[in-house]
């Protein structure tokens, strides 16, 4: 019986009590794809990870430096050590760098961090006779401790960071200068490699090289020179490499695996909202701070301690060689997307790119010169890659709803 008496005939298009409600829903037809789940090509999945700007960077320049320096022995056991190490001590910042980068905030203030440190381990082993490990402890406290201020008045003033660690950046460098004038009365203090020699502790975790058996062993198998000795060229691996792994290997963990990591990400990507469903946002963006002067410290302490000597002008500009490292490897600007693998990648080509210049004829003035090239064409493919996320997450769906 129809509305208002009348009555409806039965027809093909009008709906049955036990008629399926969507043709996709009939037997014998494919039911409906979700409209959540979009089918993206491979190259196009390629595009979204945020490594891939970086490894493809890396790529590139592994190819160039092939062709222009492969027979000039960068590529031998000695010359992939010289890169190596050079990308691990960046590469110490930009794992700290990056995540603080993907919350969405800055930190100038490493470059300077890391002058202090060391010479918070010098001063207090070198003139006050402190073990060499007790100092080196007081400097991890005393950086952390700044990175605790750096991030509490971020959060409590509502200031740009940018502008905070800029402040702290001229801080800490004259307040370095300082103290080196009024205890030792000049800019560099030495004697502190012996002293971490002669330390178990130090020399454990900072001093010395690990890995000599397993380079022994690749040199008797043809992997790298033998010396007339018997010994090989290269004996072992600086420590900085083992500690920029070990770092690097946590965080990317972190960041992947764990809700801290999805607190970051969120954090990054809008704060008002990741505050309103629980998200400890002060927290986890002062600890970030904290993460920056670890790195920074470890830095310093890792250099000190290889070098032999500290300096009240070490880590000058290594801020924003970090973040060129962060944004090379992926990282936006605004925050909320990045991996810490691409911010690896973004630091290796930039050790192989300083190094390897002086393997060609190639002038070393124009390294700043690619450098800045990387940085540019990085953030115009991050630029792109983010405008092809959020039209794919805006885009209506094609499904039409009963």
């Amino acid at each position: 019986m129809g509305v208002a008496g009348k009555h409806y005939p039965p027809h093909a298009n009008a709906p049955h009590a036990n008629a399926p409600q969507n043709d996709a829903d009939a037997p014998g037809q494919p039911k409906s794809a979700d409209e959540r789940v979009r089918r993206t090509s491979w190259f196009g999945h390629l595009l979204n990870r945020p490594e891939f700007a970086a490894i493809s960077g890396t790529v590139l320049v592994f190819a160039v430096f092939g062709f222009g320096a492969g027979s000039s022995g960068m590529f031998n056991l000695d010359g992939v050590m010289n890169w190596s190490q050079v990308a691990a001590y960046l590469g110490l910042l930009s794992v700290g760098v990056c995540l603080l980068m993907i919350a969405g905030e800055f930190d100038l203030s490493i470059g300077s961090m890391i002058g202090f440190a060391g010479m918070m381990v010098a001063l207090p082993s070198v003139y006050f006779h402190w073990p060499i490990s007790a100092a080196i402890l007081f400097a991890f406290v005393m950086s952390m401790l700044l990175g605790t201020l750096n991030g509490y008045l971020v959060m409590r003033t509502r200031l740009p960071s940018f502008i905070v660690t800029l402040a702290f950046l001229f801080i800490l460098r004259g307040l370095t200068l300082a103290l080196s004038i009024m205890f030792a009365d000049r800019t560099i203090v030495s004697g502190v490699g012996d002293l971490a020699r002669n330390d178990p502790v130090a020399n454990a975790l900072f001093h010395d090289v690990a890995l000599h058996g397993f380079f022994t062993w690749l040199a008797h198998m043809g992997i790298g020179k033998l010396l007339d000795s018997g010994e090989p060229l290269v004996p072992s691996t600086p420590k900085v490499i083992i500690w920029w792994f070990a770092l690097a290997a946590i965080c990317a963990f972190v960041l992947a695996k764990t809700r801290y990591g999805n607190w970051i990400l969120a954090v990054g990507g809008d704060a008002n909202t990741a505050k309103n469903v629980g998200v400890p946002v002060r927290r986890v963006k002062i600890s970030l701070f904290v993460l920056t002067a670890f790195c920074s410290c470890l830095f310093a302490v890792l250099q000190v301690s290889d070098i032999g000597s500290a300096a009240a002008d070490r880590g000058l500009q290594k801020e924003f060689e970090a973040i060129i490292a962060a944004v090379i490897g992926g990282t936006l600007l605004t925050g909320g997307y990045d991996s810490v693998i691409g911010a690896c990648f973004g630091t290796l080509i930039f050790g192989v790119v300083q190094i390897g210049i002086t393997y060609t004829n190639v002038s070393s003035d124009w390294f700043r010169v690619f450098l800045g090239v990387m940085l540019l064409i990085a953030v115009l493919f991050n630029h792109y890659v983010r405008h092809r996320v959020s039209q794919a997450q805006s885009a209506p769906s094609t499904e039409q709803r009963p």
